[in-house]
């Protein structure tokens, strides 16, 4: 018979707790390494990037609120921070300028495109994924790439439909030739996301006797609505900071557009009012942020949908 060695109590006491002091340790190693890993290569580029994103708008901000004397003089002065603020850049941008004038040009060009682009590019984009007429998919492809053509080609015969109409230096010239570029991808952005809505939601109402347009409207447009909302930040965003044809249609300083009005009224010569045209590019980015800020949940789920086949 072999002898059986019972240990005591004592002694498996004190090899579990060696065993739970090791296991603890390797444990405590591991979290460190991991977690000093997730710093590496997770909040590390991320603030970097945070940096480098709010950086323009931090530099916008502190210039917008300084004096001229800060401005210009950065031996005495920190040139990252204020020290005596000032809202004369502000006062001169609103009262001596036409700045709401042009803010609300801007605007009215804006809603203005966005509003005949999405209109266009919804009909565009169902007819082409939903009714699959022959050649349909060569459409799409081709109206995406009409997209990549640049503007500064488009602007010039664009310019000479806008003299034979009589539209020149006025808004709708800008409202009438914005839609030329937003058109293409806001169709190409709809045409992924009602590829995400079950086709047999059509079907029944079409068995019901419903119409195309009563399925688009009641149908259709209100599951897609998450697409309509990131088709129209694309297209606002784009009207709002466009710059070659407002500054090739427009010439009258009251009708210009924020982007080009900035530019052209607030530099005379060579002497830059770097702190009004600081104040017109945070005052002018604003309106785009704001808009964001509320629909960015849309935007995120409409840009998923957009890529679900």
């Amino acid at each position: 018979m072999t002898d059986t060695v019972i240990l005591p109590d004592d002694t498996m006491a004190d090899h579990t707790t060696a065993d739970d002091v090791t296991d603890h340790e390797s444990t405590g190693i591991l979290s460190s390494e991991s977690r000093m890993r997730r710093i590496v290569t997770v909040y590390v580029p991320l603030a970097c990037f945070l940096v480098v994103l709010l950086f323009p708008f931090y530099w916008m901000g502190i210039t917008t609120f300084k004096p001229d004397s800060e401005l210009l003089d950065y031996r005495n002065n920190n040139p990252f921070w204020i020290t005596s603020p000032t809202l004369q850049n502000i006062r001169k941008l609103l009262f001596e300028t036409d700045y709401p004038r042009w803010l609300w040009t801007t605007m009215t060009v804006a809603f203005g495109a966005t509003a005949l682009s999405l209109f266009s590019s919804v009909l565009a984009a169902y007819a082409i994924e939903r009714l699959r007429f022959r050649g349909s998919g060569y459409v799409g492809l081709g109206i995406y790439m009409a997209y990549l053509v640049p503007p500064s080609i488009l602007f010039i015969p664009l310019a000479t439909i806008v003299f034979q109409l009589g539209l020149f230096d006025t808004s709708w010239a800008l409202i009438l030739t914005y839609p030329t570029f937003l058109i293409p991808f806001c169709t190409w952005l709809l045409i992924g996301y009602f590829k995400s809505i079950p086709y047999e939601l059509e079907e029944c109402a079409l068995i019901d006797g419903a119409s195309r347009l009563q399925i688009l409207r009641r149908i259709t447009l209100p599951l897609a609505v998450p697409g309509l909302i990131s088709a129209g930040i694309f297209a606002f965003t784009l009207s709002w900071n466009e710059f070659i044809y407002a500054l090739a249609f427009i010439s009258s300083s009251e009708n210009k557009t924020v982007p080009v009005a900035i530019l052209t009224e607030l530099v005379q010569g060579d002497v830059y009012q770097w702190g009004a045209l600081m104040a017109g590019s945070l005052l002018g980015s604003l309106p785009v942020a704001i808009f964001y800020s509320f629909f960015v949940e849309y935007y995120v789920s409409s840009l998923t949908g957009a890529v679900k086949e």
